[in-house]
Parts: C-alpha cells; sequence; structure tokens
C-alpha cells in the first residue's frame, strides 16, 4: 500500500515573543518545519536570557531543523548531545501527523504546551506531560503522547515567559496570529524573556 503525501498546509499558525528588559537577544525560539505528512513544532528556552541563551536555543534549532521527520523523543535527545557545552534549555516538540490525524508531543521542563479543543465544554483540553530536567544537562526520562487531533483543534506552546492562565478567555475563532499577540501583550512577564506559538489544525485535506 502506497503513502498518501499531503501537498497542502495542514496547519495555520502565528507567533509573537520579545527579549527581556530592552535587549534584543531573546533566548526563547520557536521552530515550525512542514513535512510531507505533516509538521513539526517547538518552542525552546535557553535557560536564563541574553546571548548565552539564545546560543542554546539556536543550537537546538539547528538540531530539530536537520533532521525535522525524527520522532519528537528522538529529537530531544540529540539536542541533549548537542547542548553539553551550553547552558542548556527546557523545550517541548510536537509532531503533527496527518495521515492519521495525530500529535505526538514530548517536553521537558517548563515550556508548556496544550492543546484546546473548539468546543471546550464537551471536548476539553489536553496537555504536554513535560519532565523536569534540562536539555544539555540533565534529561529525564522520557516518554512521548500521541492524541487524536481534529479539524480545529489549537495547539498552544508558550514559554514560562508567559502567565499559565493565557488560555482562560481566548476566542479560539481568532487567527493564530492574533491570539499569539494578544497572548503576548496580555499575559507576557516583564522578569523574563517571553515566546508564544500557537497553531490551528486544518486537516489532511485543507
Amino acid at each position: 500500500m502506497g503513502t498518501t503525501v499531503v501537498s497542502q498546509p495542514v496547519i495555520e499558525w502565528g507567533w509573537a515573543g520579545r527579549a527581556f528588559g530592552a535587549g534584543d537577544e531573546s533566548g526563547d525560539l520557536h521552530v515550525v518545519l512542514p513535512l510531507p505528512n505533516g509538521a513539526l513544532l517547538a518552542v525552546i528556552d535557553g535557560l536564563g536570557h541574553g546571548p548565552e541563551a539564545r546560543t542554546a536555543a539556536l543550537e537546538a534549532s539547528a538540531v530539530l531543523s536537520k533532521d525535522p521527520a525524527r520522532p519528537p523523543l528522538e529529537l530531544i535527545q540529540r539536542c541533549h548531545e548537542a547542548l553539553r557545552k551550553t547552558r542548556g534549555a527546557v523545550m517541548s516538540v510536537a509532531r503533527i501527523h496527518a495521515a492519521d490525524s495525530s500529535l505526538e508531543w514530548c517536553g521537558v521542563g517548563n515550556v508548556e504546551a496544550i492543546l484546546i479543543r473548539p468546543d471546550r465544554a464537551a471536548r476539553g483540553t489536553e496537555s504536554v506531560v513535560a519532565r523536569g530536567g534540562v536539555v544539555g544537562y540533565r534529561l529525564p526520562t522520557l516518554k512521548a503522547a500521541r492524541v487524536a487531533l481534529r479539524p480545529r483543534d489549537v495547539l498552544f506552546m508558550a514559554t514560562d515567559g508567559i502567565a499559565s492562565d493565557y488560555s482562560s478567555d481566548l476566542s479560539l475563532e481568532d487567527a493564530p496570529q492574533s491570539l499569539a499577540n494578544e497572548i503576548l501583550a496580555n499575559y507576557a512577564k516583564a522578569s523574563d524573556d517571553a515566546l508564544v506559538l500557537v497553531a490551528r489544525y486544518l486537516g489532511a485535506n485543507s
């Protein structure tokens, strides 16, 4: 049996972020890479802030970009090896599989990743189970999870520079870029770099 290759985008997405204080060297980065049957998404938070935090985040981003089709757990393990000479980072990585409409995700540290269904009351919210640790320094035993996706489900990924209650009163029908801008404007902390990535699943036949 042949493999169905999805050529159209399966997500629409947007992001917003800013560096701590007056600096322009944010240690928070996002990665969004299209794949033949889906997409890879990640948010990385280099420890602390400033140039050294950005160096760690850029190193992790390069690893993810080199071979994005690998499973999220394996990608985090590869980042761990690459970041040993940096100050390290925390991160969440998610892969959308359009062939079976599923989301595979894994995280280390306090980069939040949540999936919100359009009808929250009936279908609820799911979140990645991130393990404590630091990529590049102390990697915990990891286990990736896989959840079903439905068209219009929205994935939010945010560093700890975003207050954790940001998702409570959002209108999920807004464009992902508008949602990201709203979250950054209203929930970014003044004490750290901040970044949020928002992606809406469109489905395999979008």
